[in-house]
């Protein structure tokens, strides 16, 4: 698969982004490989997570409550 060549500098903002966007969605779960410590801090996340040490959010209230803390 070739793809034009695109001169980054000449593009917007919106541009640059969307291309950001499309090359994240190019990778594959394999394409990326985890150091033994991002490993390590992951398990420790998730086990914290099944043993109800944390709690999930829905990012809408997240984003929510960022923005009343802005005001």
């Amino acid at each position: 698969m070739t793809s034009p060549a695109v001169d980054i500098h000449s593009l917007t903002a919106e541009q640059k982004l969307e291309l950001i966007d499309r090359l994240w969605e190019s990778l594959g779960p394999d394409d990326l490989e985890l150091t033994s410590e991002q490993r390590t801090e992951l398990d420790r996340r998730l086990d914290r997570l099944d043993s109800g040490e944390l709690q999930e959010h829905a990012w809408e209230d997240v984003r929510n409550e960022m923005s009343r803390e802005d005001r």
